[in-house]
């Protein structure tokens, strides 16, 4: 039997409401859009045959393109967000562990002690970590030789000399990014790279990004989410930790090393972390992920229409998801698998535009179907709910009847639901049921907000008369319910 990355195999219906968390390759980035892997891989087993084309419209993680065309399903993806794209191809197209692992000692051998020239100590050493409050350097931090205890030193003129020294460089490989002032993520749209990263952090990113461009596009693909993947701890985001925990009744006075909370928070006390130290971490990270996975040839076309005359492969795009699926015949999909944004709930592209800086990539802010907090971007409810309103349609046209159709979603507020209106009045789709699933990777954001969700509801849909879902076999998880959640009473 060919490995999965999950032994979904041996788990009931019940084990989809207590999701394992990521491991191995879905778990080496920390890009938030990840859905539970055991309900879609459980849809995909029981709900498609071999050829069924597997449709995801706000792809995320992109995960679901491998587990898709792995069990010999065709499959879509398509997301705005030019990092999701990046992050999918990755997935569809990982380099073998011997040439990644390759390109990382040559890029060491050519560039790390560049980049330690500009963290080398007066003594002679390589400073690790650098304790900042404000702009007052607190500490800097040497690795041993031997052993895991850090040495701590005071900061002296020479390391500050060394910092300096970068004030004035000027960025040469990573796009200007576009923030927007939004309170939720503690953007500004006066925010630039500098506010985020040291310029000595800045200058030696540059120096990865210039080797990384050498290289084929597979492998460049993998060094870039590298890169992007160390980027957090590489910035001046990282909180330092203090009186975490007690011992013996007693608040420990050790200062630790947080680490970067996804948003753009800027913490007063931070550290600024050595750039190619994080970088080699990651690599020593996918390097044993890669190791533990199968690396697959799956065949990926450049349109749509490639697509639908073969009977395998894949199809990926960055583009609006109501914009590509105009172009999917009729009664065309098995199974439409999704998680949209949820209203307000997180800004997923406002977040990913540091990586996508990075990446160089430009991502269209004007074409997301999200509420965003951001005034400046209008992003208002009632454009959503139109938007979301034209999904659904799309969706109903192009679903088989025997097709089944999943919605990840949840929102406190009625009015966000009310796009599903359109299921009351469709001339077909209607909704089965849903039950609660709790989040795989949980988000800090989500976490730390008053009053924030800890699970998401997965929506299940098929046309009017369809057989293929049967009550029985749902109606035994715990939660399960055949009308819309609580969240979304009274709405209509």
């Amino acid at each position: 039997m060919q490995k999965m990355l999950f032994d979904i195999e041996q788990k009931t219906i019940n084990d989809i409401l207590n999701p394992n968390t990521y491991r191995g390759i879905y778990s080496f980035h920390k890009y938030w859009g990840k859905k539970p892997p055991e309900s879609i891989i459980y849809f995909i087993q029981n709900y498609t045959s071999e050829s069924d084309i597997i449709l995801d419209p706000f792809l995320g993680s992109g995960f679901i393109s491998n587990e898709s065309l792995k069990r010999n399903r065709r499959f879509i993806g398509i997301d705005l967000n030019p990092f999701s794209i990046e992050h999918t191809k990755f997935l569809l197209d990982m380099p073998s562990p011997v040439e990644y692992w390759q390109a990382i000692k040559e890029i060491k051998s050519e560039i790390k002690d560049l980049i330690y020239s500009s963290y080398r100590l007066e003594s002679g050493n390589i400073g690790s970590h650098y304790l900042w409050n404000n702009n007052t350097l607190l500490q800097v931090w040497v690795k041993p030789e031997n052993g895991r205890t850090r040495i701590e030193i005071k900061p002296t003129d020479f390391d500050i000399q060394i910092y300096n020294a970068f004030d004035n460089y000027k960025i040469k490989y990573i796009r200007k990014p576009q923030f927007f002032t939004n309170s939720r993520i503690n953007s500004k749209s006066s925010m630039s790279l500098s506010d985020l990263f040291t310029r000595r952090a800045l200058r030696n990113i540059d120096l990865l990004i210039a080797k990384i461009k050498q290289y084929p596009e597979s492998l460049q693909r993998a060094l870039y989410l590298t890169l992007t993947s160390a980027s957090g701890q590489m910035s001046s985001m990282v909180f330092a930790i203090t009186k975490r925990g007690k011992t013996k009744n007693e608040i420990s006075e050790k200062i630790e090393v947080g680490s970067w909370v996804i948003g753009f928070w800027r913490p007063e006390l931070h550290f600024e972390i050595n750039v190619w130290n994080c970088f080699e971490n990651k690599a020593k990270k996918l390097y044993n992920a890669l190791q533990n996975t199968n690396k697959e040839k799956y065949i990926i076309y450049n349109d749509l229409p490639e697509l639908f005359n073969s009977n395998t492969g894949g199809y990926v795009t960055n583009n609006n998801c109501l914009i590509t699926m105009k172009n999917i015949p009729n009664n065309s999909i098995q199974l439409i698998c999704t998680d949209p944004p949820h209203s307000d709930r997180i800004p997923y592209l406002e977040l990913s535009e540091m990586w996508n800086s990075i990446l160089n990539k430009k991502a269209s802010f004007e074409e997301e179907i999200v509420v965003s907090n951001a005034k400046e971007r209008k992003k208002e409810k009632m454009n959503y709910i139109n938007d979301m309103s034209k999904f659904i349609r799309e969706s109903e046209r192009i679903l088989k009847k025997e097709g089944v159709f999943l919605l990840y979603f949840n929102a406190r507020d009625k009015e966000s639901w009310k796009f599903m209106e359109i299921i009351k009045t469709s001339s077909d789709l209607e909704f089965f049921g849903a039950f609660p699933v709790e989040y795989s990777a949980n988000s800090v954001v989500q976490d730390n907000r008053k009053g924030g969700m800890k699970t998401d509801y997965i929506l299940i849909m098929k046309h009017k008369g369809s057989c293929i879902l049967n009550l029985y076999d749902f109606d035994r998880i715990p939660g399960w319910i055949s009308v819309l959640p609580k969240s979304s009473e009274n709405m209509f």
